[in-house]
């Protein structure tokens, strides 16, 4: 670069685009690397589809987290000129004593969102494509929808690049160490000295944090499937079939979307493989589709046509699968934003202005007490 710049972002995905989005519309110099050229298919921002919804049922302290992340994806879509969010309505099905159930209701409840509470019958009246047995129930949240991520992504790496933020592609940060109040990154092209660095790196962040011990990450590999409807593909069409998340009496999840022209999308969620970024099989396999298959056949029966296309994403989780969202616990001027343990992307527009916002010192607006003090454990040991 040609000056020093303010922050340098390691990671260019989901947290680190929309970082480098909102410090740069606040006039700082920004130096973003990424070890791809995203959007990419390596990590854990892409399959063309993400879920928004509002009644979140991990924690009641996420939704004006997400509150703030709708308005943000739309200011986005307005500024880039193009579709970022669509609004299709969403279900968490579940048994109406267990977490996703009892979870979305509380969130809903407390926060005062629009929900109906639906019983299984009604969810099959209402919504064709999708059949939960008796022994379920749903909350419904009008305000659920989809993302689409490499969208999203090239629409806040565009902007941040027209606001004079200098982006590197295929250039991974190799180390990085303080350098007196700042911080000295190395890569394979070069040195660079900035005041701050985000460490936005995702399935790779663990290589990145430099404590000891290493905090207890896991990165887990996670398959989607799109699959062709039989029977009646019109009931899978946006309008008729919203985004749907389901947790079975056996308490497996796994989630799904309409139909947008490439197939029904439907994925586990949380019951994938430990991996690494570097060994990870990216081919699915017939044990991949086969584990899918079995909730098709139970709840989504008209769904279960031919594979039309697959891929697979890595989850990177903290041991209580809420984010990591904090300055480093040995070194102020370093902030982590990811690992987000497979349910982040929905508030990448808002956690890229939380890291803006405490840069510039202005200092959050939410409570991020659940996503703090990840790293104390690890700097004890070192």
């Amino acid at each position: 670069m040609t000056r020093r710049p303010d922050v340098i972002i390691a990671g260019l995905g989901a947290m680190g685009s929309a970082a480098a989005h909102h410090l740069a519309s606040r006039g700082l110099r920004v130096l973003g690397l990424d070890r791809f050229t995203p959007p990419h298919t390596q990590g854990s921002s892409h399959g063309r589809t993400r879920i928004i919804r509002e009644a979140y049922f991990e924690h009641p302290l996420y939704v004006p987290i997400v509150q703030r992340a709708y308005d943000l994806w739309d200011e986005l879509q307005r500024e880039a000129g193009r579709p970022l969010l669509q609004i299709t309505g969403g279900l968490m099905i579940g048994p109406p004593g267990g977490p996703l159930y009892q979870g979305a209701r509380t969130s809903a409840r407390q926060h005062r969102l629009s929900h109906e509470l639906l019983e299984a019958r009604e969810v099959r009246r209402r919504f064709p494509a999708l059949q939960p047995t008796d022994d379920l129930a749903a909350v419904w949240e009008p305000r659920a929808g989809i993302l689409f991520p490499e969208e999203c992504i090239s629409a806040h790496l565009r902007l941040a690049a027209a606001r004079h933020a200098e982006l590197h592609f295929d250039e991974p940060v190799l180390r990085w160490e303080p350098d007196g109040e700042g911080v000295r990154v190395e890569t394979g092209r070069g040195t660079y000295r900035a005041s701050h660095l985000v460490i936005s790196a995702g399935p790779w962040a663990r290589s990145l944090l430099n404590t000891t011990p290493e905090p207890p990450l896991q990165v887990e590999r996670q398959v989607l499937l799109w699959l062709g409807a039989t029977g009646n593909p019109g009931a899978f069409a946006p309008e008729r079939c919203p985004i749907h998340l389901w947790q079975t009496p056996g308490g497996e999840y796994f989630y799904g979307f309409p139909n947008l022209g490439d197939g029904v999308k439907l994925a586990c969620h949380h019951s994938g493989t430990p991996t690494t970024p570097e060994e990870v099989c990216r081919e699915v396999l017939p044990a991949d589709e086969a584990a899918l298959r079995a909730h098709v056949r139970a709840y989504l029966p008209d769904a279960n046509g031919p594979v039309l296309s697959g891929a697979v994403c890595l989850y990177t989780n903290t041991p209580d699968a809420h984010f990591w969202i904090d300055r480093h616990p040995l070194h102020p001027q370093v902030r982590i934003v990811s690992p987000c343990s497979g349910h982040g992307f929905k508030f990448a527009s808002a956690i890229g202005e939380i890291v803006a916002e405490e840069v510039t010192g202005v200092g959050s607006r939410f409570d991020l007490s659940l996503f703090r003090s990840r790293g104390s454990r690890a700097a004890q040991g070192a």
